[in-house]
């Protein structure tokens, strides 16, 4: 069989999927991971029946949703739940996403699976007369929903506080202050304006030196309620000296989509751990690699992982917030939804070429378990956008 898929100009190109599985996905029974701690962040459901607007409230699917969760945890690898990735401010509400939590949480705990949820203030539209104590408020309510469901608490970049704040000192109040009131010790989320414009300048300062003198002050003020940091900066020298500035026993979370091997891999001054958005698409590989990696054969894990990194470039290639849509597509093409469509309406934020170079990316990796099923679902993604096969 073969697929006939649309290039840029407008011409076809023929394609010849693999007709069976590269590698075994299912799970492999044993014990956690070793040498690294890795959460995948994971993508929600939607609801595909639901008469929904794409400005209204937003529906979920959450058997899928949560089947989907089961199956990361399934892998060894942990939940980062109610991130970016599961169209945090892009679709997902803040009363849906409190539902995601106590929902996850629930699951995580019957599962045995590890979860961190997101805390933000997304509940909260900035205006000109937002103060800080508004912007405290409404993260003090998100924390409270996710410490009372029992998961751990990543404190997210807000909006809200980058429109309001006017210099690092308002960074250091405000964290400061989530801090001393933490039940437990956090992950610090630094998400860069390449994924959310909104949070340009973030920690006061568009100079990411600046920005990182601040964040590292709000940690060494704070280091006993500090798990870790999660960078999305998509710059890894950056990430690389960051990581050898931080207070003993607080960990660095990668969220570099475009360099995670050689940074979870590390040197022989230190490593990341991970919390990935592209682990949404790659878990069993994903977790295959760390295996490898806790036996300690660094060779191996950069073999497997490596090639999936022109995959993960494409998906989140600019406008770099649009990779949920590349993310939503390749778990319908695995078989882990029913259906193409995501919360807001996201399913159109990429064009036809893109989706068809990632699923010849994808399939070329191996990450489908039924290569038949993709194909056959990605003959009538084409079909439908008048490609004929």
């Amino acid at each position: 069989m073969t697929l006939h898929l649309p290039n840029p100009d407008g011409t076809l190109r023929t394609y010849e999927p693999w007709p069976q599985p590269l590698r075994d996905t299912r799970p492999i029974p044993g014990s956690a991971f070793t040498s690294r701690t890795v959460f995948s962040a994971a993508h929600v459901v939607a609801d595909p029946y639901a008469d929904t607007a794409p400005d209204g409230p937003a529906a979920v699917d959450w058997d899928a949703t949560l089947a989907f969760r089961r199956h990361l945890w399934s892998h060894g690898l942990g939940v980062a739940e109610a991130m970016d990735t599961a169209q945090r401010g892009m679709g997902l509400d803040w009363p849906t996403a409190a539902e995601l939590i106590r929902r996850s949480a629930a699951e995580a705990k019957a599962a045995g699976g590890r979860i961190a949820c997101g805390v933000g203030t997304d509940q909260l539209t900035a205006t000109v007369t937002t103060t800080l104590a508004e912007v405290r408020t409404a993260y003090e309510e998100q924390l409270a929903v996710v410490e009372e469901s029992g998961a751990q608490a990543i404190l997210m970049a807000s909006r809200a506080l980058a429109a309001t704040a006017k210099g690092p000192d308002d960074y250091l109040e405000v964290y400061g202050h989530l801090l001393r009131q933490a039940a437990e010790p956090v992950i610090l989320h630094w998400l860069g304006p390449m994924f959310d414009p909104a949070l340009d300048g973030y920690w006061g300062s568009s100079d990411l030196d600046a920005a990182t003198d601040t964040f590292l002050e709000v940690i060494a003020a704070h280091p006993d309620k500090v798990d870790g940091i999660k960078v999305s900066l998509l710059d890894a020298q950056r990430e690389i000296d960051l990581r050898r500035r931080l207070p003993q026993g607080v960990r660095c979370y990668t969220g570099d989509d475009f360099n995670y091997p050689e940074l979870i891999a590390g040197d022989g001054q230190g490593f990341s751990h991970a919390l990935l958005g592209i682990f949404d698409p790659l878990g069993p590989l994903a977790a295959e690699a760390v295996r490898l990696l806790d036996t300690g054969d660094t060779e191996a894990f950069r073999a497997l992982l490596d090639p999936s990194v022109e995959l993960s470039r494409h998906l989140f290639q600019a406008p770099t917030r649009f990779y949920k849509t590349g993310v939503v597509f390749l778990a319908w093409l695995s078989g882990h939804q029913s259906h193409f469509t995501m919360v807001g309406g996201l399913q159109s934020a990429r064009s036809l070429p893109h989706l068809v170079r990632a699923y010849e990316l994808a399939d070329e990796l191996g990450l489908f378990p039924d290569p038949l099923l993709a194909e056959d679902r990605m003959r009538t993604l084409l079909k439908l956008h008048g490609v004929d096969q």
